[in-house]
C-alpha cells in the first residue's frame, strides 16, 4: 500500500512539514514523486518512518538516527527488540514512580510511614537505568561487569542527602565546566576546579577513583558520539577541553 504525504502524516500522526524536514535530512525520503507532484511513500519509507518514530520517543537525537539507520550494520529486527526492552524498562520506571507517589500520599494522611530512603525509590532507579539504557554496553566492555554491577548497587544506596547533592554537584560540575571552557586554558584554575568536581561526581558513582580511569572516561567521552553529545550541549567542543584538562589534571 502507498500513502502520499497528507496521508502518511495522520497515519503516524505527525505534521506534513515534520515529514518534509526528515526528507531534508536525508533521514526519510518519498519512495517516489507523481507525476503531478506528489510524494509517494510505501512500505520501505513506513517502516523506516516507525523506526524513526522509536527512537525519538527515546530521546536519540535527528541526526544520531540517521547515523544508526544509515549503519550497514543497522537491522530492523535487532533495533524493534532494543525499543522493546527500552520501553519495558520505562514502564518500570513509571510504575515505580507512580507507587512512590501512591506512598507519599499516604504517608501525608498519616496512613503510613515512609523512610527517606524509599522518598527517592525510582529517583535512583532512573538515575542505573537511564545510565544502562545509554551507556551499559560500552561502560561494562571498558570496566567489566562487576565493576558497573557494584557502581550500580551504590547509586541505588544513596541517602536522600547523597541525591541531594549529586544534583548540586551536577550543576555545579557544568557550569564550571563551562566557564572554564570559555576562558580557554586546560591548565587553568577553572578548568583544575572543573576536574576536582569532575572526581567528586564520579565517586559518587565508582567504588574506587584512579587517575588511569578518570583519564580513560574522559578519553571514551570524546570518542564515544553520545557522550561527546552529552558535554558538547554544554558547549561545542566541551568534551575534548574536559580531556584535554583531566589529562593534566591526572599527571
Amino acid at each position: 500500500m502507498e500513502y502520499t504525504i497528507n496521508k502518511l502524516a495522520k497515519l503516524a500522526g505527525i505534521s506534513t512539514r515534520t515529514l518534509r524536514y526528515y526528507d531534508e535530512l536525508g533521514l526519510l525520503s518519498p519512495a517516489r514523486v507523481s507525476s503531478n507532484g506528489y510524494r509517494i511513500y510505501g512500505q520501505k519509507e513506513i517502516d523506516r518512518l516507525q523506526q524513526i518514530l522509536f527512537y525519538r520517543e527515546l530521546g536519540v537525537s535527528l541526526e544520531e538516527i540517521r547515523n544508526i539507520l544509515a549503519s550497514k550494520d543497522f537491522d530492523g529486527l535487532t533495533a524493534l527488540e532494543s525499543h522493546l526492552s527500552a520501553l519495558l524498562a520505562r514502564r518500570e520506571q513509571l510504575d515505580l514512580l507512580v507507587a512512590n507517589v501512591r506512598k507519599t500520599i499516604k504517608t501525608m494522611k498519616g496512613e503510613i510511614k515512609m523512610s527517606d530512603q524509599e522518598k527517592f525509590e525510582g529517583f535512583l532507579q532512573k538515575l542505573v537505568d537511564d545510565n544502562e539504557q545509554q551507556y551499559g554496553e560500552e561502560i561494562r566492555e571498558k570496566y567489566g561487569e562487576e565493576s558497573v554491577s557494584r557502581s550500580n548497587a551504590k547509586v541505588l544506596n544513596m541517602s536522600k542527602e547523597q541525591y541531594m547533592e549529586l544534583e548540586k554537584l551536577t550543576a555545579d560540575l557544568n557550569e564550571t565546566l563551562k566557564a572554564a571552557y570559555e576562558q580557554g586554558d586546560p591548565a587553568g584554575e577553572l578548568a583544575r576546579r572543573a576536574c576536582e568536581l569532575h572526581k567528586r561526581w564520579l565517586c559518587f558513582y565508582w567504588s574506587d577513583y584512579s587517575k588511569e580511569a578518570h583519564r580513560g572516561i574522559t578519553q571514551m567521552y570524546v570518542e564515544d558520539p553520545r557522550f561527546r553529545a552529552y558535554y558538547d550541549k554544554i558547549a561545542p567542543g566541551c568534551a575534548v577541553f574536559l580531556r584535554d584538562a583531566v589529562a593534566i589534571f591526572c599527571k
